[in-house]
């Protein structure tokens, strides 16, 4: 036992001596993966600051009830669809509050998580409580969502995304005045998941690039396969992710290691920043 060398431990509690945990760390190119819990790895872990955070957190406990379309199977070139519940535990209260303080402080810009859009006021609360000034709460199309199949209700076509910014002065990103709306198919190229709940990697790509910016750092305290360090890498970010599920991590280590042996794969042009008018202008 030694004494603690991070500040942000102490705030959590620490008196000063307490061990680090024992997790796996992997570099690989840009990127660092940490196998292990996410609040051990930025509480304990030697976390540098980083430019952003863009994250997937587990959903609130009713997305977790059976009935959920999940993996696609490719079977004799028919493609079907399996339903069930998901096989990792719902998000609790102390954990969104906790991710998100300990998010916020490494951040110096964006903080962005994906959610239900019954939980955006939740995460909006946490992100707020942490410090962060929260922005909007952005949408994910999908267009190939499932229907409602009982029919006594409208479908969920859609996710929320609660965008904070964490950094000094006024929030800035590459979007100009666009919307906040992304619409995405949730398959790449009808490329099978390997995630339940797996992020399209054209729309990891569409966030990073409005984002972040080259040579940046981009946080995902909840790297699952490991999509947001894809995106991040193929356009020439550097990326951190911590999984705790080890199926999970040798997954993203393996898309990851394939990302960094190709290289640099976009180079987007820079989005142009829209002006508007006075009476254009909304908060």
């Amino acid at each position: 036992m030694s004494p603690c060398e991070f500040d942000r431990c102490r705030t959590h509690g620490c008196d000063g001596h307490c061990s680090l945990p024992s997790m796996r760390v992997e570099t690989i190119g840009d990127a660092t993966l940490y196998l292990g819990d996410c609040l051990e790895a930025m509480y304990h872990g030697s976390m540098p600051l980083v430019h952003h955070v863009i994250t997937d957190p587990p959903y609130e406990a009713e997305a977790h009830s059976k009935g959920r379309r999940l993996l696609g199977k490719q079977e004799d070139g028919e493609r079907t669809v399996e339903y069930g519940s998901l096989d990792f535990g719902a998000i609790s209260p102390e954990l969104r509050v906790e991710c998100s303080r300990m998010a916020a402080s490494l951040s110096q810009g964006w903080f962005l998580a994906f959610c239900q859009a019954e939980a955006v006021a939740l995460w909006r609360d946490a992100h707020e409580a942490a410090g962060a000034k929260y922005k909007r709460a952005m949408v994910w199309l999908k267009p190939d969502g499932a229907p409602q199949f009982t029919g006594d209700r409208p479908g969920m076509g859609y996710e929320s995304i609660v965008a904070s910014w964490c950094g000094q002065g006024r929030s800035r990103w590459n979007g100009g005045g666009r919307h906040g709306v992304f619409s995405h198919a949730q398959r790449d190229n009808n490329h099978p998941k390997q995630h339940m709940t797996q992020k399209p990697l054209h729309l990891m790509r569409e966030l990073v690039t409005l984002f972040t910016n080259e040579n940046e750092t981009v946080l995902d305290p909840f790297m699952g396969s490991g999509t947001t360090g894809v995106a991040a890498l193929q356009l020439g970010r550097r990326f951190i992710g911590i999984e705790r599920d080890p199926k999970y991590f040798e997954v993203a280590r393996a898309r990851i290691k394939q990302a960094v042996s190709q290289g640099q794969l976009f180079t987007p042009a820079p989005t142009q920043a829209v002006q508007l008018g006075l009476d254009e202008v909304t908060q």
